[in-house]
């Protein structure tokens, strides 16, 4: 984990118990930090403010991570079935930039719930209202979302039907293209996270997995930063990360 301007870092490895403690932004901070900016993203509405500060688009998309199933006779044992996967998961909402670096990760929720609904539930209608200038790129699954915030939340134009004329269909291909190329930041984005092994299908207790995924998480925007830095210098914003303050055992952790 980095801050924006500092160039410090934690290099433990995202393990349940490590987790929750080794993410932490360096303690002189407002010392090393040269630049303004040098605020971690904590909330989405951080994400925006930062957005709108620098003037830039963000991309926003969520994964699913298969879990255990809960056992049978448990209340709620449904809500974690997705109904795109057909398995027990739980999902990720993601926010990244034009680069495809990590800004922030929401509180993961149980599989069954709609990605428009995660971004309602973490208050992206009130983002939208407080910063009317800030872009979201989102896929044709928030049809919801561009009618509620045309021109702030940005979808695909819908596939034209049989009977359109071709250049009609032209049209409409050529802006889906478009489209897909901004957004392709972010599905790189999930692609990385999904190359660490945990997050391919999680093994552990479901309580754990939201601190992992932000640890896994905040490594790959450390490393894309690091990228990016090597090649033009200034600010670069990376995910917060929010350590929980009470710490179990490993033994309660670890199923």
């Amino acid at each position: 984990m980095r801050c924006w301007g500092c160039s410090s870092v934690s290099t433990a490895p995202p393990s349940p118990v490590r987790s929750r403690r080794y993410m932490h932004c360096c303690p002189s901070r407002d010392a090393r930090c040269p630049t303004p900016l040098a605020a971690r993203l904590l909330t989405l509405a951080d994400v925006f403010a930062y957005a709108r500060a620098l003037g830039i688009e963000l991309r926003l998309d969520a994964s699913d991570v298969q879990v255990r199933r809960p056992l049978a006779g448990r209340g709620g044992r449904q809500a974690f079935v997705s109904g795109k996967k057909k398995q027990n998961t739980m999902k990720a909402t993601v926010v990244a930039n034009g680069q495809g670096r990590t800004l922030w990760v929401d509180a993961l929720r149980p599989g069954r719930t709609h990605d428009a609904t995660a971004a309602r539930n973490d208050g992206i209608a009130l983002c939208f209202q407080q910063f009317p200038d800030v872009q979201v790129l989102l896929d044709d699954g928030c049809p919801r979302l561009r009618r509620d915030h045309p021109g702030q939340a940005v979808t695909p134009p819908r596939k034209g039907n049989k009977i359109s004329p071709p250049e009609i269909l032209e049209v409409r291909r050529r802006a889906r293209h478009r489209h897909s190329s901004k957004r392709i930041t972010v599905e790189h984005a999930l692609a990385d996270h999904k190359r660490w092994k945990q997050l391919t299908r999680w093994t552990h207790r479901r309580e754990v997995l939201p601190a992992t995924y932000r640890a896994i998480a905040s490594l790959v925007s450390d490393r894309n930063t690091t990228a990016w830095r090597r090649s033009r210098p200034g600010p670069t914003p990376l995910i917060s990360y929010h350590a929980p303050t009470r710490q179990e055992p490993y033994h309660r952790q670890v199923a």
